[in-house]
């Protein structure tokens, strides 16, 4: 915990391979904390999809030898409801998924600065910054597909530009638009470095992942069980690593601040 306690008054910006070591250092100490939430998201996302596979069963129920007509409007019904549950799922998990990245955000945060932090906090403060994360998370999600919609390129510096959105909102309680702002502000002049952490995340993350559902794919029907437990456990990584680059780029902006004027034109 020393450690976390010095990064709170961190001096100098962070390397990648820093934010890494301390990135998953914080999540191995503190792993309940951190997968908790994630886990219960999980559960809760599975338990919705439940009536979408009861819908995509009862498409293989239907009578094909049936008039035509009577088939079709079975089949259109039923992708009627697919669509309506798949919304509303949709709606669901994209606010679930904000709450959780915002609890496991304030309680790094938390660990770090005071050493110390309870779940029911964090969700109760996240809770409070609900509509600002919604907000962020809205705006930046239409400009990132529209980004890869139009060139992948666009898409990418989407992302880099709102890595801190979320920090930025629970740790300084900025506003949606604000947080956008301050963001961009904070990533500014490390747009490689933003992309190649970015980067090495996706590929650990996405590795792990493809790995793990590959070899849990002869499980059959405890698969999707299975792959909820160890994504919860794969999840976290990306919200820690946030924090640590947050405070990184907070400590690089105190240091340019500190900087002795350049010298008089002779």
């Amino acid at each position: 915990m020393v450690l976390m306690f010095e990064l709170s008054k961190l001096s100098h910006e962070l390397s990648i391979s820093e934010i890494l070591s301390l990135t998953f250092n914080l999540y191995l100490s503190n792993f309940s904390i951190f997968f908790i939430p994630f886990f219960i998201a999980n559960l809760l996302s599975a338990l919705m999809n439940l009536p979408i596979l009861t819908y995509i069963q009862e498409i293989e129920k239907i009578d094909y030898t049936a008039p035509p007509d009577v088939v079709l409007n079975k089949i259109l019904n039923i992708l009627l409801m697919l669509l309506v549950f798949g919304f509303i799922i949709a709606i669901i998990s994209w606010i679930i998924g904000n709450v959780v990245s915002g609890i496991i955000i304030k309680s790094a945060s938390d660990i770090i600065e005071k050493q110390k932090t309870s779940l029911g906090d964090s969700l109760n403060f996240v809770i409070s910054k609900l509509p600002s994360l919604l907000g962020a998370s809205l705006i930046v999600g239409i400009l990132t597909v529209l980004g890869f919609l139009i060139f992948v390129i666009p898409g990418i510096i989407v992302v880099i530009m709102f890595y801190l959105v979320i920090p930025t909102i629970v740790i300084e309680e900025k506003r949606a638009y604000a947080s956008l702002y301050r963001s961009k502000e904070l990533v500014n002049k490390r747009w490689l470095k933003t992309f190649v952490l970015l980067l090495i995340l996706t590929l650990i993350i996405g590795g792990l992942t493809f790995a793990v559902n590959l070899i849990l794919t002869p499980l059959g029907i405890y698969t999707s069980l299975a792959s909820s437990l160890i994504t919860s456990i794969i999840a976290p990584i990306y919200p820690i690593s946030s924090i640590f680059y947050y405070y990184s780029m907070r400590a690089k902006e105190e240091s340019e601040k500190i900087l002795p004027p350049p010298p008089p034109p002779f």
